[in-house]
């Protein structure tokens, strides 16, 4: 059984570090109320915005705060874009992400459990 109120995303964070956060243009704050601070994204394609940093050659989102798998929040979480809130750990909805695993394999975690999760909906924000 896993420990209550664990989440495996708030000491991983490496989904922010390996994968470019596109997203429909609209979601950012300039057009949406409350959407991403578009000052952290930058424009992709005439349709698509990225998160900055994100890119192949970046570091890692810049609204990831904390140290890559050890302990991360995102200080956006609340206004994030759809690609992050339609990104599922491994396991947390029953299924396994192999994409989660293969960017906690670059950071040297393990694959997160189906175990590791007690009742999915009831975790504190993740990265």
């Amino acid at each position: 059984m896993g420990r209550e109120g664990f989440n495996p995303c708030l000491d991983c964070g490496a989904c922010c570090a390996m994968y470019r956060a596109s997203f429909y243009w609209a979601e950012a704050d300039d057009v949406s109320e409350n959407g991403v601070p578009v000052e952290m994204t930058r424009q992709l394609t005439p349709f698509r915005r990225c998160m900055l940093t994100t890119e192949p050659g970046g570091d890692r989102c810049v609204a990831l705060l904390g140290v890559i798998g050890r302990r991360v929040s995102c200080s956006i979480y609340e206004r994030r874009s759809s690609v992050c809130r339609d990104f599922p750990a491994s396991w947390v909805n029953g299924v396994c992400n192999d994409r989660c695993d293969r960017a906690r394999a670059t950071i040297n975690l393990p694959p997160i459990l189906p175990h590791e999760w007690d009742s999915p909906g009831n975790y504190p924000k993740a990265a």
